[in-house]
């Protein structure tokens, strides 16, 4: 496998540091149970920065498109991503545990000297995942060959066939 790049976190954002790059999504191991495809790349960038408060912090942006498996029709879905966030870097999970968490707040990561970028970009397209992706419009069932109505849901086969039983 080819050398994958590194960031010393706090080092990265108190310079302000910025990289930019391409990944294949085959590189993504955590994403290959989702993908119908690992055809393709994502583009992102990793910018240093400090936020409001003025802790060391990492602007991630991916840019790409996965494609998923609709889950009504079973058919491939280009799923776009467009992902930018906040990552406020820590020096220990302790440090993030004693702070509140906030619903408007940024998401916090324990910073390392050798934080894989892949892993940075990795966690941001997991976070885009939609929970259920499906087509919009998607028709669930197909239609009947003959009749042009529509195929019997199979939850109402099976009410059928326990409404005969008794």
């Amino acid at each position: 496998m080819s050398h994958q790049p590194v960031i010393d976190g706090f080092e990265f954002a108190t310079a302000g540091a910025t990289q930019e790059g391409t990944l294949p999504l085959s590189s993504f191991p955590r994403l290959q149970d989702v993908l119908v495809s690992n055809a393709g790349d994502v583009t992102y960038a990793i910018q240093g920065v400090h936020d409001e408060r003025g802790r060391s912090s990492l602007r991630v942006s991916v840019r790409g498109s996965l494609q998923l498996r609709c889950q009504r029709c079973l058919g491939p879905l280009a799923h776009e991503v467009h992902a930018d966030a906040l990552l406020v870097l820590a020096a220990s999970q302790a440090e993030i545990d004693a702070e509140p968490v906030g619903v408007d707040a940024p998401d916090r990561v324990v910073a390392g000297k050798e934080m894989a970028v892949r892993d940075l970009v990795e966690d941001e397209l997991i976070l885009t995942l939609p929970y259920a992706p499906r087509h919009e419009g998607c028709e669930a069932w197909p239609e009947a060959g003959d009749g042009g109505e529509r195929a019997a849901s199979p939850f109402a086969v099976l009410r059928s066939m326990m409404q005969r039983k008794h």
